[in-house]
């Protein structure tokens, strides 16, 4: 078991006294980056600031007990302890806040996050894991209020696993399991639900966690007692409190933000509780400051009155912290020692602000510096251009008045200008031509990479394995044939792991996982309370450490209540820190054709449209879904896997390769030849259009049955062109409402795929009704596509080109 800060802490005066004055001079470091960030935004030369000012001692506590390996999980607020950890160094925190595209100048987000969102690279720039054991972890922030909670859960979480789960290079993750995940929260943003619900979570689970309540008494303008049911959040979570003897609950301290010598000691026994024990701790700072308010976007003054102003300047952190220094004296050896004079702290005070300003300035030269290489390539050769047009010199002088220029500025000029020499095929333009396709190379991967993975182990990589048959193959129920793959995976992959609402011990409702707990155990066959929001989030924090989680979401329906933290958080981990993080979760669930109005929803387009960065995978039977689950564990990405609910007790060859065959991401599967129309679908909805193509064939029609199987990715070759091509006629058939996936799997085709050339008939989409199916197997039938209605409407695309020979029904 690795030390604690309690069973280190045996120093000297001198050692003593050379740790308090580091502390006051990073904490003075760290409020001149506040002022200074402020001022810069104010001035123009940054869009927007939101800063920690107020929240320096606290921030210097926490750190002193987070050791490597440790991660934190935390918002926008704690940039004294990012640079205590190193983290973030004056330089890069200026750089973000100017929103320099640099991954060496801004390494957190190379400025796709405004300022105070850090992030350590856990990555190296070829995709593979750093040792994350050799450094000290933050996994990328984000701004909605307690988005950070879930996946907090998910990282503590990990170390519990690693107790006893250990593979190939697990030493890079975990040194058994001794690590503690640190959380950050306002006090206003308790509130929320997933705070509520990590908490519980962790609770339940005794997972080694340190959450950080920052209690400043407001959320923005509102009051603390307007936000909560009671304005003490730790009286609200005195039930919480775990009892002597129980394995449940949590350790709450409730400390001073100004009282340095508490928070040493609050964070010392919170390290303690978590570090030893695996317990989940709750730090309530109370009476946090908050000097310049809450961003740049306003004053405090507005919503704070002349009382309150007046106590936070004389409780301000910084103030107090030099008031103890100056007041502390010891007898040693019969000679009063003092820690410093205020002569020592006004030297540090003003050297501090001397560091900051010259980072600062280092920072905004640096940035200037890429911006004025780009107008030096460019410039020149707009200049080239102004006699070919009388604009053009119009457009320059404008450009020349602009105080302060951006990328933008110098796009703008280029575009404009070739657009004004637009028909001019002169070396001139060729050169300009040339040059905006270099730049805009270089500008579409500052802004738009890494959305996807772009490591040798991206999804689209992984080669197809073809599923093997012979003569002793046995046919199965569905169910079957995907319980049987999970057993092979989770024998063949010792780091992955499954978890959700009855996926341990009954083997999950539908019998996917009968029998795996047992052969596994519940570490890696675990059952979960009801709480899907967090169960996303211990997939989320788990990939982050190293582990090939699936978390379970029992139904299609209720994956809404991870949608945020899909959406706002795993979706972009790639993105938001350009390829320096990643967490390939796997999130398993189970809809399509259901019957019951909160079991039938088919919420597919908000999924696509919200989580862009995930991978939607619609197999149509459990093959192809165990399948997908081959797939995707040889790959980095996270990916939603929607397995057909009623597939688990239909029949299906089961192949000899359990483990092994793969299904392709982003490609299509033609399960009908024909030659009259191009019938495209997905998931469950497949066998009805199976159907229907076979009575369309009776009465003289000769349908084309396409499988999507990936909607992200969408059939990257464009083999549906090509079969349009051949057909000319287009339906695409969903079980979602109209507009929706449909909609998206039609833009694909028609305007990606430049398929409309091809049409003969406007394109046509048979979706569900925009409401729920009513219950029962009627209740499907009239709200979702029939095969009647599939026959009718498509034999009454026929009779409008041809009612001769297609007579109307």
């Amino acid at each position: 078991m690795e030390a604690t800060y309690i069973e280190t802490q045996q120093i000297s005066f001198q050692d003593f006294k050379k740790n308090v004055l580091e502390d006051y001079k990073l904490g003075r470091i760290s409020r001149e980056m506040s002022y200074l960030g402020r001022r810069e935004v104010l001035t123009g030369k940054a869009k927007f600031g939101i800063f920690g000012d107020g929240k320096e001692l606290p921030q210097l506590a926490m750190a002193k007990v987070f050791k490597n390996g440790d991660f934190r999980s935390g918002y926008y607020r704690d940039q004294t302890f990012s640079l205590v950890i190193g983290a973030v160094t004056v330089e890069s925190f200026f750089a973000q806040l100017y929103a320099d595209t640099s991954i060496e100048r801004e390494p957190a987000s190379a400025g796709r996050q405004m300022n105070g969102h850090y992030a350590t690279r856990s990555l190296n720039e070829d995709g593979t894991w750093k040792n994350l054991m050799q450094q000290k972890n933050i996994s990328s922030d984000i701004s909605p209020t307690a988005g950070q909670m879930p996946r907090l859960l998910g990282l503590a979480q990990a170390s519990k696993i690693y107790k006893s789960v250990k593979f190939e290079g697990s030493e890079k993750f975990s040194n058994n399991g001794n690590e503690i995940a640190f959380g950050t929260i306002g006090d206003a943003s308790t509130a929320e639900g997933h705070f509520w619900e990590t908490l519980n979570a962790a609770c339940a689970l005794q997972v080694p966690m340190i959450v950080s309540i920052w209690d400043d008494g407001y959320g923005i303008s509102v009051p603390t007692q307007n936000q909560r049911a009671k304005a003490d959040i730790s009286e609200m979570l005195s039930g919480f409190q775990r009892k002597e003897g129980e394995n449940q609950g949590c350790e709450i301290i409730q400390v001073k933000a100004w009282d340095y010598p508490a928070l040493l000691e609050a964070y010392a026994k919170a390290e303690h509780f978590a570090r030893t024990e695996s317990v989940p701790v709750v730090v309530h700072v109370v009476e946090v400051t908050q000097p310049q308010g809450h961003s740049t976007s306003g004053s405090h003054e507005r919503y704070k009155n002349e009382e309150r102003l007046k106590w936070e300047a004389e409780f301000d952190g910084l103030v107090q912290f030099k008031e103890w220094i100056l007041n502390y004296s010891i007898e040693i050896e019969g000679n009063e020692q003092q820690l410093a004079t205020a002569e020592d702290l006004e030297a540090i005070e003003y050297e501090a602000k001397k560091f900051v300003k010259d980072g600062q300035k280092r920072a905004w030269e640096n940035y200037q510096v890429a911006i004025q290489d780009l107008k030096n390539a460019v410039f020149p050769l707009v200049e080239n251009l102004k006699n070919q047009n009388t604009e053009i010199e119009a457009e320059i002088e404008k450009f020349k008045k602009i105080v302060s220029v951006s990328k933008k500025d110098i796009f703008h000029l280029v575009r404009k200008t070739l657009l004004l020499t637009r028909g001019n095929n002169t070396v001139e333009r060729t050169n300009l031509q040339a040059k905006y396709n270099e730049i805009y190379a270089v500008e579409k991967d500052n802004y738009s990479s890494h959305l996807y993975s772009q490591s040798q182990w991206k999804a689209t990589n992984v080669k197809e394995v073809a599923p093997i048959y012979s003569e002793s193959s046995q046919t199965v129920d569905g169910r079957v044939v995907v319980r049987n793959n999970f057993d092979k995976i989770f024998s063949k992959y010792p780091e992955t792991l499954v978890f959700g609402e009855d996926a341990g011990n009954i083997g999950d409702v539908n019998q996917g996982l009968e029998g795996l707990q047992e052969k596994y155990g519940d570490v890696r066959i675990a059952d979960t309370g009801i709480r899907e929001a967090t169960i996303l989030g211990q997939g989320i924090g788990m990939a982050m450490r190293g582990l090939r989680p699936i978390a379970e979401i029992q139904y299609l329906d209720y994956i809404l209540y991870c949608l945020q933290g899909m959406s706002d958080d795993l979706a972009t981990v790639q993105y938001r820190t350009k390829g320096g993080q990643k967490a390939p979760v796997i999130i398993r669930t189970r809809g399509h054709r259901l019957e019951g109005v909160w079991h039938s929803g088919s919420p597919m387009a908000g999924i696509i449209n919200l989580s862009k960065g995930i991978l939607v995978l619609v197999p149509r039977n459990l093959t192809k879904a165990a399948g997908f689950y081959n797939t995707m564990l040889q790959s980095d990405e996270p990916a939603v896997i929607v397995e057909c609910l009623n597939g688990y007790r239909l029949k299906e060859k089961q192949p000899d390769n359990l483990g092994e065959f793969t299904v392709p991401v982003g490609k299509i599967e033609v399960t009908k030849e024909g030659n009259d129309v191009t019938l495209v679908t997905y998931g469950s909805t497949w066998r009805l259009v199976m159907e229907a193509a076979e009575e369309l064939e009776k009465i003289g029609i000769s349908a084309e049955v396409i499988d999507v199987q990936s909607l992200i990715p969408f059939d990257l070759e464009h083999e549906i062109a090509e079969s349009v091509k051949k057909t000319n006629r287009l339906v695409v058939i969903d079980e979602d409402v109209e507009g929706g996936t449909s909609a998206f799997i039609l833009q694909q085709i028609l305007e990606k795929q430049k398929a409309f050339k091809y049409l003969d008939s406007e394109p046509l989409t048979i979706s569900a009704e925009n409401h729920r199916p009513p219950y029962a197997s009627d209740g499907d039938y009239f709200s979702k596509p029939s095969v009647d209605d599939m026959v009718e409407k498509v034999y009454a695309m026929f009779h409008e080109s041809n009612p001769a020979k297609f007579p109307k029904i």
